[in-house]
């Protein structure tokens, strides 16, 4: 077997899973997840995803039946009954089962859990992306990963049709983040990333990217760059759970990068090093 599903406490074969239709996920998203990578039966960054997890059910209310050590062991469990490979690992929670009412329902019921493991690898990083500038229009909590994705299902559909593989969302000149991923540029020897604001989810991944900065003494600048400040950019960078920190080739059929070749291959080095070691058997 090499998918698996989970729902409260109920696991199996990933396809014969099935979910309750009053479950508040289904009616309005109501609910946050996250997710990650494993190799060779362990899970990347575990640790600071359930952090980030829990740190978004907080901010909308929900309040988790497990500890974070009773869900890394309900995932590793999970993980160690497939067979040996590399997995995407999701997870997610929302508000509980009740009968549709958009307010918080007055029942209180508890917190629905849901897991999903699939074959899925983390991507070699010396491949190059394409990317599309998209107007962000979301809302203003960013920083909750929210099962509320619709723009960002659009933002990637419109990407997808135009032949690139994420979208950059930009709020006026103002470059955010993108569709399922943080961007990053380098330029004259400095790592710029937006800061971590209401506008942004600050991804594992751009915390690990910050990380390898500082060992490598490469300046940091947390602050807002525009759309024509990451296009003269000397390199584009997305970062997220299966993609650490791919360069960009191309924006909006534009070519772009590839100016800091060296100082992206030392990047690129230690961020395949630090997964590899740490996902060793």
């Amino acid at each position: 077997m090499q998918q698996l599903g989970y729902y409260n406490g109920s696991f199996g074969p990933l396809e014969d899973m099935t979910v309750p239709m009053n479950d508040r996920g289904c009616y309005f998203g109501d609910g946050v997840y996250d997710a990650a990578y494993s190799r060779n039966h362990v899970i990347f960054t575990l640790n600071e995803h359930v952090d980030r997890f829990f740190r978004s059910a907080e901010m909308i209310g929900i309040r988790l039946r497990q500890t974070k050590e009773e869900l890394k062991a309900i995932l590793n469990d999970m993980l160690r009954r497939l067979e040996p490979g590399e997995y995407f690992v999701y997870w997610q929670v929302t508000r509980g089962t009740a009968v549709r009412v958009h307010a918080f329902p007055e029942s209180d019921p508890p917190p629905n859990l849901w897991i999903m493991i699939k074959p899925g690898a983390v991507l070699p990083l010396d491949m190059k992306v394409k990317l599309r500038t998209v107007e962000d229009t979301r809302h203003l909590r960013c920083n909750i990963k929210t099962l509320n994705l619709l723009p960002n299902v659009l933002a990637s559909e419109a990407a997808a049709r135009a032949g690139a593989s994420e979208a950059i969302f930009h709020r006026g000149d103002r470059v955010t983040e993108g569709a399922r991923s943080n961007v990053h540029i380098l330029r004259d020897g400095v790592f710029r990333t937006a800061p971590a604001d209401n506008f942004i989810l600050p991804g594992v991944a751009r915390a690990h990217l910050i990380k390898a900065c500082g060992a490598l003494g490469i300046p940091v600048d947390e602050s807002p760059f525009t759309v024509d400040g990451m296009m003269a950019a000397d390199e584009i960078l997305i970062s997220s759970a299966g993609s650490l920190g791919h360069a960009a080739e191309e924006i909006d059929g534009l070519s772009v990068g590839g100016k800091a070749p060296e100082l992206l291959e030392k990047l690129h080095k230690y961020l395949w090093n630090e997964f590899l070691e740490e996902t060793k058997s």
